[in-house]
């Protein structure tokens, strides 16, 4: 298998980019900390696509707490390892100076459903995402762009964003992948204790069968979960719960 090839660059990504000019491009933007999730993103932009392209980029502006940030895992060797396994052309590793040359100055925001959900427990946090998404799209000039579904909330709101700003790409939402169990993999789930993982399994258990929100918060309050939220908004559960100190987000369709 080939190595991807990495750009850590503006300028290395630009002439990357037009070397591949009359090829379709697909792009799956992440924080690395790459898991089978992240995979299944890779292989189908694979499959629908000429080019793959992975970034890989811990967002500051998106995070509200420093610790959060500095706990962030960062598994650059197995990230590579993976993107090679599934193909990739190009990773794309850029520094906070080179994606933020003004500090931070302009920024994308929505004033509707990024109020909402994560959004009032962490304000600012889509600003951060819409505003790299938005650069990450800009330099990268995806035909598609592959997201999963797990942050539903994200999904919805960037897809909006390149709709409302006239971005010529598609994002494609993909389903959530789960253990067994039914946890949803995410790269957060690396700082659960081993106890915690295991009942950390009873989030989607109960959010799929509990006949409402107050049943369903009842059920993990009872088992020592703090709820941040839990609500049902257009035929989707959205819940966020605290595990010891990690904050694990899902969501269901009705």
């Amino acid at each position: 298998m080939k190595s991807p090839v990495v750009l850590k660059t503006i300028a290395e990504m630009i002439q990357w980019r037009r070397s591949v000019v009359d090829q379709s491009v697909g792009f799956v933007p992440t924080m690395g900390a790459l898991h089978e999730g992240h995979a299944s993103l890779l292989k189908k932009s694979g499959d629908e696509n000429d080019i793959t392209v992975l970034s890989i980029f811990v967002n500051p502006t998106q995070f509200n707490q420093t610790q959060d940030l500095a706990k962030y895992p960062r598994t650059w060797d197995e990230d590579i390892r993976c993107a090679t396994a599934e193909g990739v052309d190009a990773v794309f590793y850029p520094s906070f100076t080179d994606m933020y040359p003004d500090n931070y100055i302009f920024s994308v925001h929505e004033n509707d459903f990024s109020h909402l959900l994560c959004g009032a427990s962490r304000p600012g946090h889509f600003q951060g995402v819409l505003t790299i998404v938005l650069k990450l799209i800009n330099l990268v000039q995806p035909q598609k762009v592959y997201m999963g579904e797990k942050d539903y909330q994200q999904l919805h709101l960037i897809k909006k964003m390149v709709q409302a700003l006239f971005l010529p790409t598609q994002i494609i939402g993909c389903p959530t992948i789960r253990n067994a169990d039914g946890l949803a993999l995410s790269s957060r789930n690396t700082r659960l204790s081993d106890d915690e993982r295991d009942r950390s399994s009873l989030i989607y258990k109960t959010i799929t069968t509990a006949a409402n929100t107050t049943e369903a918060k009842t059920i993990l309050e009872k088992a020592g979960f703090k709820i941040d939220y839990l609500v049902d908004i257009e035929n989707r559960r959205y819940a966020a719960v605290y595990v010891g100190d990690v904050r694990l987000i899902d969501n269901v369709p009705l």
